[in-house]
């Protein structure tokens, strides 16, 4: 083995010898080899990417004269007529942009907690002799050592996120405004422009996880999707940018999703008409004497007990959503809050909307 690598902290799960950062700027992307000691290379131990992109910014822009256009085709309308969604504009960059209007670079992920493909022992997440593919963002941090997933000038110790906001110290920052104009086609009729954005977006601690089920033969999963930022907006304008509507403000808004866990995982397939379907399926009830009618665990099943006292009390499975403050335009509605919500049963199944 090359005893050069990529030399970085310990990145807890993610190995380091398969470490990829990417320096992204003007253009062109560099990365340096430094020698690892012996210590350091007694801690290699397998398969993993760790990807860090600095000075990251993109940018698409619809350019219709000069063929440069991103929509998403082969869709049709109740009534036959084609239908079209054309992304006019999106953008992932550093904070203060300004909706889009003032691009400068962010990083993404850290050489210590980076975004990482991976795959995990199943044992150690509750997914007993399975291989787990695992695609996560940077790692959730202890409180003490941690940033706020919100503020703007969040210091070490505030909060539960890696990502750091941009400042004097950490230059760029991690939290990236992220935005999306787009518009759909339906035949020759268009719509107005839908513009989605948001303000110094974090995402870490979300991940994907996929394994296989040999019973059912599918594709099986856990989907966490962590998403905080200080303002996420909506609103919709004419095709040239003008007669915008109203705009729908949501100020400090956090969405933490849980879709599928050990107990209930979410599973893939696809159906006999060639349509993607996504389902949750419902939790097993209990059957004729495994739970006491005084409903403690002396008078139950022990290990039946133990699965539904897991399922219903453990906050790994639950999905949050708080918003500080909605507003639309200059009407304000104040603060909302959904807490402690449990996916019991979900089923998505896609349909040709064809005659």
């Amino acid at each position: 083995m090359d005893r050069k690598a990529l030399k970085a902290a310990p990145l807890g799960r993610v190995p380091r010898a398969c470490l990829l950062a990417l320096l992204v700027g003007a253009g062109q992307a560099r990365a340096e080899l430094q020698s690892l000691s012996e210590t350091e290379l007694s801690e290699v131990d397998g398969a993993g990417i760790g990807l860090v992109l600095e000075n990251f910014k993109f940018a698409h822009g619809t350019d219709v004269e000069n063929g440069r256009i991103f929509k998403i085709g082969g869709l049709k309308s109740t009534d036959g007529r084609d239908v079209e969604i054309v992304v006019n504009k999106l953008y992932i960059a550093g904070s203060g942009s300004n909706y889009g209007e003032t691009l400068g670079p962010v990083n993404l992920g850290r050489l210590v907690n980076p975004f990482s493909i991976d795959v995990v022992d199943g044992n150690t997440i509750g997914v007993p002799d399975k291989a787990v593919l695992e695609i996560a963002a940077p790692r959730m941090l202890d409180p003490s050592v941690g940033f706020d997933c919100m503020s703007a000038t969040a210091v070490a110790g505030s909060g539960t996120c890696a990502s750091r906001p941009a400042s004097v110290d950490y230059a760029n920052g991690e939290r990236p405004d992220v935005g999306l104009q787009m518009n759909v086609a339906v035949g020759d009729d268009r719509s107005a422009n839908i513009n989605i954005h948001a303000r110094s977006a974090v995402i870490d601690g979300s991940y994907l996880r996929l394994w296989g089920d040999n019973n059912r033969r599918q594709m099986v999963g856990q989907f966490k999707l962590n998403f905080y930022t200080p303002e996420l907006s909506i609103n919709a304008c004419e095709q040239d940018g003008s007669n915008c509507g109203s705009r729908i403000l949501m100020q400090n808004f956090a969405l933490e999703l849980a879709l599928g866990n050990q107990l209930q995982p979410m599973f893939f397939d696809v159906d006999g008409t060639g349509n993607f379907v996504v389902e949750v399926a419902a939790i097993r009830r209990p059957q004729t004497g495994e739970i006491g009618e005084d409903g403690l665990r002396s008078s139950s099943n022990a290990e039946r007990w133990d699965f539904y006292e897991d399922y219903y009390t453990n906050p790994d499975y639950r999905s949050n959503l708080s918003i500080g403050n909605l507003s639309v335009g200059d009407r304000n509605f104040g603060s909302a809050r959904v807490e402690g919500m449990l996916i019991q049963h979900l089923k998505i199944q896609t349909r040709d909307l064809a005659p």
